[in-house]
């Protein structure tokens, strides 16, 4: 039955569940409470609210709560400020969002090839990296050939090289006629983002001339104020939003002080972002910095309709892996769909493999059509700020737009991002963030599937032509899964694999999930293991002793009380080296180590390839 309520005279109104009485907050709890306790988490008498055992900190300190019932301030409307809800009111309902497909590879041919393959299946525009890094700054018009300028957008990364990179491609568009009002993309002036990544001090002269150049070309903005650097080298979402703000800001101060109007020279600006796997944290980010921007150009006087930022959100490079690339397809996914809702109006999908070196044609079309299914298939862009009204969301907006300000408001305090680069304060607080990210994926409270988790040791390897060597020198580059990748590195590259034996106590039932548990575990290190399959007792297990150095014990609690130590002394006397045992740490005599959800993997498996002696 379906209750109904009288209207004024349009027909009956449909009231879904009113028959049935409104939860209170208090009874969600009480049923919380008893979940918890049945799955063991928290005892009788639970001490504090139960929405703190399920609560989560991000690397920014904020805590993310399983119950939002409550938004936090206006986020306004599309198209209006503050912008959180999106710099255009129609969103991208009208086109969709810009497929931006990036290309490195530096032969001149094959990138012409990728490029037109690209754009014949769906592409709208092209990320070009030139100069070091990336195809040469003289070959740009053979891998443009057959491109029409006034037809697609163009967005420039060079580098150093920006302005003989912007000087080519104009002269490419002059020699095609093209009309300078039919120019889009970005010329891709970054010198901040460049001594970031290289430590050698940006043009600011040639970005300042390249910048009044472009103010010819209504729809081709100048300057990228890139977070990827930050985020790269193991910066919160926080760190990357006030970086990228203040990269912003100090182009505004260059621009403006060279006689370009404020508001012309917040329009030739394009922001950069990473897109992650938590799809939530990275459209909370996407429309914090929206509010972010609104509030330096509103104190800056810049025209409200001239406040909107423009945003090309990329999947995180950082969280791709080589190991089981084949999971990044997941990854790139749902960062793709977070960009997407988040109201990035460019996306960049990285090809799965690409972290392995230069991606291949399936893997460039997997990128891409993944973009398609969004678009064409999900209707992912038909709906304006499809994320607007969830108290999550919201509320996250809010804590990530304040931690990102107060830091932003730290970098300028220290002189600005120039300065603050130089002193090493960037540096500094973002090499503590990663040591933080580091050692949560060290204990798998961050997993990395098919890396620290479900690794698979009979995975074929795949093989990619080397990529170009990117310019280093300045902030770090990591990827999450680097420390265990090295670890599995280095076992596949041992004569033979290395092994340790699991001396499973008692029957199946006893030992099976703890044995699953410790194979997994040292599968993430490259090492494979053996079994005694099941045993009634220590001699069984003696006699089904492989002869490994490193022995790990793994059974019920019970049957470790009865048997652990006896059967560790008598491995031991068999030849084992190393004794763990699998299950919370304790006291038993014979036992050298443990391993147990939460421990630190990385130390463990260190230690065990020692023990094992691989070389790294």
């Amino acid at each position: 039955m379906v209750a109904h309520s009288k209207s004024s005279g349009v027909g009956p109104e449909l009231a879904l569940a009113a028959e049935f009485p409104e939860p209170t907050h208090e009874q969600w709890q009480a049923q919380v409470q008893k979940v918890l306790q049945r799955s063991g988490l928290v005892g009788e008498q639970q001490a504090g609210p139960v929405e703190d055992v399920l609560a989560t900190n991000t690397y920014d300190g904020i805590t993310v709560h399983p119950l939002y019932t409550a938004t936090a301030g206006e986020p306004g409307v599309p198209g209006l400020t503050p912008f959180v809800r999106g710099s255009r009111p129609q969103g991208s309902v009208a086109e969709g969002w810009d497929v931006r497909q990036r290309h490195e590879h530096p032969d001149a041919a094959e990138t012409n090839r990728e490029i037109l393959a690209d754009l014949y299946n769906g592409v709208s525009s092209l990320w070009l990296r030139l100069g070091r890094g990336g195809l040469a700054v003289d070959d740009l018009a053979d891998a443009l050939e057959g491109v029409h300028l006034d037809m697609i957008g163009v967005t420039l990364d060079a580098g150093a090289d920006f302005a003989a990179a912007a000087d080519a491609f104009l002269a490419l568009a002059e020699e095609q006629g093209v009309r300078g009002s039919a120019l889009r993309g970005n010329l891709g002036a970054d010198p901040l983002g460049w001594q970031a990544r290289t430590g050698e001090p940006g043009d600011r002269e040639a970005a300042v001339a390249l910048a009044e150049r472009s103010t010819a070309f209504p729809e081709l903005k100048a300057l990228v104020a890139d977070g990827l650097p930050y985020h790269e080298a193991g910066g919160s979402d926080a760190q990357e939003l006030g970086c990228s703000l203040a990269a912003a800001t100090t182009y505004l101060r260059w621009l403006t002080d060279a006689g370009l109007d404020v508001d012309t020279a917040a329009g030739l600006l394009e922001f950069r972002y990473a897109a992650t796997a938590d799809q939530f944290l990275t459209i909370a980010k996407l429309r914090a910095a929206r509010r972010l921007w609104e509030q330096v150009t509103r104190a800056c006087g810049v025209p409200e309709q001239a406040r909107g930022q423009v945003q090309h959100a990329v999947t995180s490079a950082a969280m791709l892996t080589r190991r089981d690339p084949w999971v990044n397809m997941l990854r790139t996914t749902i960062a793709s769909f977070a960009a997407g809702v988040g109201g990035a109006q460019a996306v960049t999908t990285l090809p799965f493999d690409a972290a392995l070196g230069l991606p291949d044609a399936f893997a460039r079309r997997i990128a891409r059509n993944t973009q398609s299914l969004l678009l064409e298939e999900s209707h992912l862009a038909q709906v304006i700020d499809p994320a607007g009204g969830s108290y999550y969301v919201e509320s996250l907006t809010d804590e990530l737009a304040k931690s990102a300000w107060a830091w932003f408001q730290r970098i300028e305090a220290a002189g600005g991002l120039p300065a603050a680069l130089e002193s090493g304060l960037i540096a500094d607080e973002l090499a503590a963030t990663w040591e933080r990210r580091r050692t949560a994926i060290a204990h798998r409270k961050d997993p990395i599937t098919g890396v620290s988790e479900f690794p698979n040791l009979d995975e074929p390897p795949l093989e990619r032509e080397p990529a170009p060597e990117q310019p280093t020198g300045g902030l770090p580059a990591h990827r999450y899964a680097e420390d265990f990748e090295r670890l599995r590195d280095a076992a596949d590259a041992q004569p033979q694999r290395p092994t340790a034996f699991l001396a499973t106590l008692g029957p199946l039932a006893a030992y099976n999930a703890r044995a699953s548990f410790a194979r997994n575990l040292f599968a993430a290190g490259g090492v494979e293991c053996t079994d005694a399959g099941a045993t009634e007792s220590t001699e069984d297990v003696v006699a089904a002793y492989s002869g490994a150095p490193v022995v790990c014990l793994c059974s019920s609690d019970k049957v470790y009380a009865e048997r652990a130590a006896e059967t560790a002394e008598a491995l031991k006397r068999a030849g084992a080296q190393r004794v763990l045992l699998a299950g919370k740490p304790g006291d038993l005599a014979g036992v050298d180590g443990f391993v147990f959800t939460g421990c630190d993997a990385l130390a463990v498996l260190t230690d065990v390839h020692d023990q094992l002696g691989v070389r790294r």
